[in-house]
């Protein structure tokens, strides 16, 4: 995947991600700023520990949410590429997501429209 964009399950672009940048620089700077930015943007304790990640397709770190993401799962055991590939598309599950990450439905229905 390198010098392409990866596109998570979910719709959110994992090479755009804060999360990954840092992880693929080893910037431990820009991953204790990631942790800082997604504590106040969500209201939760974010440790810079929790954030490096390799991405959502491939093996490898993943970050805390990430790690134990409902739709990721569902998709791995969908066996598809993403969620807009799905027969139950879009599901309960990934409405409820967009309501916090309003460009992914526009890239996972560009990804279905092909």
């Amino acid at each position: 995947m390198e010098n392409q964009r990866m596109i998570a399950y979910c719709g959110l672009i994992c090479t755009d991600c804060p999360a990954y940048l840092a992880t693929k620089e080893n910037d431990v700077g820009k991953a204790k700023q990631t942790a800082k930015q997604w504590s106040l943007a969500y209201n939760v304790q974010v440790k810079v520990e929790d954030v490096w990640c390799d991405g959502c397709l491939v093996e490898g770190k993943k970050c805390a949410h990430c790690g134990r993401c409902e739709i990721r799962a569902c998709a791995i055991e969908q066996r598809v590429e993403n969620c807009g590939l799905c027969a139950e598309y879009p599901c309960e599950r990934i409405e409820a997501f967009f309501k916090v990450a309003p460009a992914a439905p526009k890239t996972l229905d560009s990804l279905r429209n092909g």
